[in-house]
Order: structure tokens, then C-alpha cells, then sequence
């Protein structure tokens, strides 16, 4: 497993955070997501044999926030 945490800009309430965590944690390989609205940012437990920066980049990007 590996932990990164992203940077995300546009997020401001919960439904920003409900937003970015379910569209991540709905991908193959990411066990869990924690937004941040205090920092912009979105700490991500994933395994990166089955998903990629890229794929949860564009996962938040779907949502409509930028990922920085």
C-alpha cells in the first residue's frame, strides 16, 4: 500500500468532501480517501499495482476540482 496525499483546489463543505472521497474510494485499488477541506487536500491509501496517480487524478477531476 502506499499514502500520498494530493493537493485539490475548489473543495469548501461537505458535499466537496463526500464528492472527492466516494469518486476515489469507487476506484480498483484505493482503500480509502480522507479530504482535508482545512489543507486542500485529499490523503489517499491506494495500491498502485491497480490504480494509478493519473486515474485518481481524473477521478477528482470528474467532480469538478482541480488537482494541483
Amino acid at each position: 500500500m502506499t499514502t500520498e496525499t494530493i493537493q485539490v483546489e475548489g473543495m469548501s463543505c461537505d458535499h466537496c468532501k463526500h464528492a472527492v472521497e466516494s469518486a476515489l474510494t469507487n476506484l480498483n485499488g484505493v482503500s480509502s480517501a480522507d479530504v482535508s477541506l482545512e489543507d486542500n487536500n485529499v490523503t489517499v491509501n491506494y495500491d498502485e499495482t491497480d490504480v494509478s496517480f493519473d486515474n485518481m487524478k481524473d477521478a477528482i477531476e470528474d467532480q469538478g476540482y482541480d488537482v494541483k
